[in-house]
This record gives C-alpha cells, sequence and structure tokens, in this order.
C-alpha cells in the first residue's frame, strides 16, 4: 500500500512538473502567437481566396521547426511533429465569410485592432483565433517531448464557409492521412464540444409564365406562387419533432430568396429558396426533402425540392464536387477522446470546463459524421461572434488554448492506452 502512494505521488509531481513547464512554454509563444493572428486577419481570406492566409501559415510552421509542410491538391496546409504509428490531427479553417457594410463595423475588419486585450477582426473569432493556438500549440506539444508513437498534424483547411466538411472529405479520400483523433479548435469559449447538429442545404424551385408588367393577369407570376410555400415551410419548423438528448431538435430556416424575369417591367417566370435545414441525430437528408416535398404547397406549385451540390474550384484551382449534406454527429462522453479533452482542459484551465455542443456546423460533419474519427472541438473565442461586425477575440484565451493543445497528445494516448489495456 505504501508503495502505491509513493507511486501516485511521484506521478503527480510529475504531472504537475510538466503543467508548469508547459505554462512556461504557452506563456513564451504568447507574443509570436498574437502577432500571427494579427497577420492572419490583416489577410482578407473568403472561401476559395486564402492563398496569401496559407502562404502566412506555411511560413510560420516553416519557422517553428514543422516536418512536412505541404499544400495538398485542394489548398490545405499542413505540417507534422513526430513520425510514429499513432496519427492526431488539430484542425482549424483559415477562411472567413466576407463583408458586407464595413461602416457597421467599430474598427476595420482587416486591420487587426487590438483595444482592451481584445482583437477584433474578421475571422478572430472563426477561426483564425484557433488556428494561430494549434499552430504554436502543437509546437509546444513537440517541444514538451512527444511520445514516440505519436505523428501529430496541425492543418489550416479551406472552404469551410462555402461547404463544410469539404477539405477533409479531401484529406481522407485523397492524401489517405487519416487520425485516430481529430480536434477542431472551434470558437468554444474554451468549453469542449462532443458533437454537433448537422444540414442540409436545399433548393426550392417554382416556374412561372412571364408577361408584361402591364398584364400581369396574362402570366402567372412565379414569387406569389413561392409566398405560400415560403410559409408552409416557416409551419413545418415549429412541427419538427425528432430530439436528441444533447444536440435537440431539428431546424429549418428559409435564408435566401431569388427570381428571373426578362427584365423589371415583367413578370418573374421562375423564383426560387434557399433553405438552411440543420439535423439532429436521427434526421436524414432524404427525410428531409420529403417533408418538403410532401407540403401540399409544394405540390400545388408543382415545385422542383433538391439538395444542392457544390463543385466550385479551390484557391488551388482544384474542383471537387460533394452534396451539400453534412452529417449530425456526436462522441461519446465516455470515449477516450473526450475524457481527454476533458482532463487537458482542466489542467490547463485550474477548473472543470463546460461540455456542450456547438450550435454551429463545422469539419467534424465529415471527420466523425462520415468517417466515424473521433473529434471533439476545443478553442479561444465565443462562437457569438462568429459572422458578426463585432467579431473578435479575447487575447487572454490563447495561452491556454495553446496549453490544451500542447498537452492533449500526451493525456489522449495515455487513455486510449489505458481503455485498450482494460478492453
Amino acid at each position: 500500500m505504501h508503495g502505491q502512494e509513493e507511486s501516485v505521488t511521484t506521478q503527480e509531481t510529475s504531472a504537475a512538473t510538466s503543467d508548469a513547464e508547459l505554462v512556461r512554454l504557452a506563456a513564451g509563444a504568447n507574443s509570436a502567437c498574437v502577432e500571427f493572428l494579427r497577420d492572419l486577419v490583416t489577410l482578407p481570406s473568403p472561401s476559395r481566396g486564402e492563398r496569401l492566409a496559407c502562404e502566412r501559415v506555411i511560413r510560420e510552421m516553416n519557422e517553428l521547426g514543422y516536418q512536412d509542410v505541404h499544400v495538398d491538391g485542394l489548398g490545405n496546409v499542413l505540417g507534422r511533429f513526430g513520425s510514429g504509428p499513432r496519427v492526431l490531427a488539430f484542425d482549424a479553417h483559415i477562411d472567413t465569410v466576407g463583408i458586407t457594410n464595413p461602416s457597421r463595423w467599430r474598427h476595420d475588419p482587416f486591420r487587426g485592432v487590438v483595444a482592451g486585450g481584445t482583437l477584433f477582426g474578421r475571422g478572430a473569432s472563426d477561426q483564425k483565433g484557433g488556428l494561430a493556438a494549434v499552430v504554436h500549440g502543437v509546437a509546444l506539444a513537440s517541444r514538451l517531448g512527444l511520445p514516440e508513437e505519436a505523428t501529430v498534424w496541425a492543418v489550416a483547411s479551406v472552404n469551410s464557409e462555402d461547404c463544410d466538411g469539404q477539405a477533409w472529405q479531401f484529406i481522407v479520400n485523397e492524401t489517405k492521412l487519416r487520425p485516430e483523433v481529430v480536434v477542431i479548435a472551434m470558437p468554444s469559449h474554451l468549453g469542449v464540444c462532443r458533437g454537433q447538429r448537422g444540414r442540409v442545404e436545399i433548393e426550392i424551385d417554382v416556374a412561372g409564365v412571364s408577361t408584361h408588367g402591364s398584364q400581369p393577369e396574362r402570366g402567372s407570376n412565379a414569387i406569389y406562387a413561392m409566398c405560400p410555400i415560403i410559409t408552409a415551410a416557416s409551419r413545418l419548423h415549429g412541427s419538427l419533432e425528432a430530439t436528441h438528448p444533447m444536440l435537440g431538435k431539428g431546424s429549418l430556416a428559409v435564408t435566401a430568396v431569388s427570381s428571373r424575369s426578362p427584365s423589371l417591367t415583367a413578370v418573374p417566370d421562375e423564383c426560387t429558396i434557399h433553405i438552411d435545414r440543420r439535423l439532429t441525430i436521427g434526421e436524414s437528408a432524404e427525410q428531409a426533402l420529403a417533408e418538403l416535398r410532401g407540403l401540399p404547397e409544394v405540390q400545388a406549385a408543382a415545385a422542383e425540392v433538391r439538395v444542392l451540390h457544390y463543385g466550385a474550384a479551390s484557391w488551388r484551382g482544384l474542383s471537387y464536387p460533394t452534396s451539400k449534406v453534412f452529417p449530425a454527429w456526436e462522441t461519446a462522453e465516455g470515449s477516450p477522446a473526450v475524457q481527454a479533452a476533458f482532463t487537458t482542459a482542466e489542467r490547463v484551465l485550474g477548473r472543470q470546463p463546460r461540455l456542450h455542443r456547438s450550435a454551429f456546423s463545422s469539419h467534424g460533419c465529415a471527420t466523425a459524421g462520415m468517417f466515424g474519427i473521433p473529434t471533439i472541438g476545443f478553442g479561444p473565442a465565443d462562437e457569438v461572434h462568429s459572422h458578426t461586425v463585432n467579431d473578435q477575440i479575447s487575447l487572454a484565451q490563447l495561452e491556454p488554448a495553446m496549453a490544451f493543445y500542447g498537452l492533449f497528445p500526451q493525456i489522449y494516448l495515455g487513455l486510449s492506452d489505458a481503455a485498450k489495456a482494460k478492453g
């Protein structure tokens, strides 16, 4: 019994020493991480326009001593430490949504203004802050000492805002990199995310008959025909019943309306709406389509209901077509991935982290939803600021985020080894 107590004490002392070293390393990397983040924010990187930001990531990885730094065929930037058989990956997407009206911003969205310990700018929260912390945090993992069996990849992925999961579909299917666990640096406010709803993007088309606007009764106005369908879609949202203990219910929102007409003095002969249908576990894209096609208003208008497909060329010029169907996913609370994330966060934060789902979608729809790779989310910044005119990140969250990414490989490999031994 006395020997066991000494062993526990030795382990605790070793962990405390490791944590102290990690804190020191993260503090030492902080200024470089902030500078890197500011550079990223000053480089506009909309989906399919990420080249300059990707080049900046390559420079940072090379300066930090990453191995095998490269850009894949789609445009994702990858770099690694280690060469063992146990492969882990940290992901953060580098692309951002656009800017509609710069005058509404408190600060220039591309200057990386720091005020009161907060950095403002497009992409600061989603996910350039997470990316900067990942690139420096994975480098800390190497300095802290990676287990010999580990290979740890950091990935700056592209096209997420245009097409969630496409980047990881390409990575897994085309480059054959298939990690055993993926950590996504989503803006989780330093909480551990273990699941997200999925989604499917749907369009509904209604056809009309064009005629001169001065004699509308001679034609059939496609916009008028679409109006009851929009109302029915809103009604359908309120009647969705499928639910999940963690992810809750799905949802439905009409997010765009467009029409086609020979001119502004002619009745439109086509109207299209775009629907963002969020899927909970237990729902499918086929079910979502069937619900919409079954609406009496859709049938009365003989409307076409279809899933969108994405085939736009990436910044590397590659088209990698995929349906815009993004499955829901959940990583079990008792899994090594979640337990390691919880333990790691608790050690770097000095408190228990929040364990939750994210409201948004991420590349987890591919890593976990399509490929079944255990996936968790952990990152700096708060998702409430994502895609807003106050896009921001608290710089105080960078150090604990870096520390998390630096410590996670050790914790995860230890827990997964212990789980296998028990099995």
